[in-house]
């Protein structure tokens, strides 16, 4: 855990800003830390905490999360790319968090309370789905964001509450918007990345070519193979080569290329990997959701190796329909794939400019204006509307082309015009009959909202109310006119 105060003038009264994440690989830490960077340019902001929810937890369940993960990734990658496709239908999960999961919460909601945030910034699942459920049951009334880490959505980052959903890429918003879900609650900003202040100059097209050879930040033993592999490349080139933290691959690298020392520049673990890829022409590694996003910020494109099945796998796809990367899928054809791109100067400016294009180097700043600037209650997706939209995407059928009373409708809120809930047709039955106007608007009213309602009722009316007495919204849904709905 961490906390920093913004920079700039102190605002008396400004928001307080926390930042979730789950150190599962170093990409979703990567994320939160670009946030925390944002964070430091807004002067609206007076303090910032970081937390990695799994360093409060027990060591038991960290290293079931973390280390398990890992291990099923190197022995096991069949299970992982079963257990992706598995979560991967929306709101396949749905209800409270497993009771496991809640103890091992119970340190991070007790930071949350003392921090006292306004507003809180999640870059893994597992404080997402968590958050759910502190605002369905008044805990918390910070303005909360779900930040998505790889380039296609998964459906098990979907929860029954949140303030603002920011996704990687448009076709992503596009997806979950014909699921259902509301335009206004979901963003297409990219992946957050560290802004690097110092920029070194521009790739020198004199020199020869740079490969930027990466093991990622534990290192991996297939940059061996893939160094290995351009020993026999023809085309002029130097490389420098990035083990992480595996000094033994390191000491490996560094035997394996001392006959060509001066064509070869081997680094253990840097923070220097912005500058590194603004040097390079060409990276050859793993397409992880932060690894590629910078690669794209800094217009560099990959050759993608060793993907992990599941959320690799479609990264790559994604840069390659992007025209930004090649895939390698045998560790005998590297060096030549790597060489046909070398050896075509207008292929790889080509794919220089696709990378280029695709990145979005100020993906944490918008994700940070979004939510300071956006609705200030949440959107709750109740447990029917949630069953429908499952319901839909296993039938191959989007919600939006549902009609009658398992079709979806939207309540507005009148003020802001922001959609604070969505629900199934035939849950508004009970609402018309209690909070109906003369208009077809609904107003909420604190008074009739106790044990009279159901329980997820209630639950609905504390998230939209937030501590107020009344709320009037109006009713929006695509398949029939109001009035129809309670028929």
């Amino acid at each position: 855990m961490r906390k920093t105060l913004a920079d700039g003038p102190n605002t008396a009264g400004g928001e307080r800003v926390m930042i979730l994440s789950a150190g599962v690989g170093s990409g979703h830490n990567s994320a939160a830390a670009a946030v925390e960077q944002a964070c430091s340019a807004r002067t609206d902001i007076d303090e910032v905490q970081v937390l990695d929810v799994l360093q409060v937890s027990s060591a038991l369940y960290r290293d079931v999360l973390a280390k398990g993960y890992f291990a099923l990734v190197e022995d096991l990658p069949w299970l992982i790319e079963w257990g992706y496709d598995a979560s991967d239908p929306p709101f396949r999960r749905r209800g409270p968090i497993d009771p496991w999961t809640g103890i091992n919460a119970l340190p991070v909601i007790r930071a949350i309370k003392r921090f006292r945030p306004t507003a809180i910034v999640c870059t893994h699942f597992l404080p997402a789905q968590l958050l759910a459920t502190l605002l369905l049951r008044g805990v918390i009334d910070a303005k909360t964001a779900i930040v998505t880490t790889d380039y296609d959505f998964q459906g098990l980052w979907l929860t029954s509450a949140f303030h603002q959903l920011f996704v990687a890429r448009e076709e992503g918003r596009v997806e979950l918007t014909a699921l259902g879900l509301p335009t206004d609650r979901i963003k297409a900003t990219g992946i957050p990345i560290a802004a690097d202040p110092n920029l070194t100059p521009a790739r020198d097209g004199s020199e020869p070519p740079m490969l930027l050879i990466s093991a990622g930040a534990k290192g991996g033993d297939y940059a061996e193979a893939v160094v290995r592999q351009t020993l026999h490349m023809r085309s002029a080139f130097t490389a420098t080569v990035v083990c992480g933290h595996d000094d033994a691959l390191r000491r490996r690298i560094e035997a394996l290329v001392a006959p060509a020392s001066n064509r070869y520049h081997v680094l253990g673990y840097t923070t220097q990997m912005g500058q590194l890829m603004r040097r390079a022409d060409l990276f050859v590694g793993k397409p992880g959701g932060l690894t590629a996003s910078e690669c794209m910020a800094a217009g560099l494109p990959m050759v993608l190796v060793n993907p992990i099945p599941g959320q690799e796998i479609r990264n790559g796809d994604y840069l390659m329909e992007q025209g930004a990367a090649v895939r390698c899928n045998s560790a005998a054809t590297i060096g030549w794939k790597i060489d046909e791109v070398l050896r075509d100067p207008v292929r790889l400016r080509s794919m220089q400019a696709a990378a280029q294009k695709t990145g979005r180097p100020d993906a944490a700043v918008d994700v940070l204006s979004a939510l300071l600037d956006g609705p200030s209650r949440p959107l709750v997706v109740t447990r029917a509307a949630q069953q429908t939209i499952l319901d839909a995407s296993e039938r191959r059928v989007v919600a939006t082309d549902l009609t009658g009373p398992s079709s979806l409708v939207r309540l507005i809120e009148k003020t802001e015009g922001s959609t604070v809930a969505l629900l199934r047709a035939e849950e508004l039955v009970v609402l018309q009959k209690r909070y109906s106007t003369d208009n077809g608007d609904l107003i909420l009213r604190r008074e009739h909202s106790p044990m009279s309602l159901k329980w997820e009722e209630r639950r609905l009316f504390r998230a939209m109310l937030r501590g107020e007495d009344e709320l009037q919204v109006r009713i929006e849904g695509p398949s029939a006119p109001c009035g129809t709905l309670t028929e």
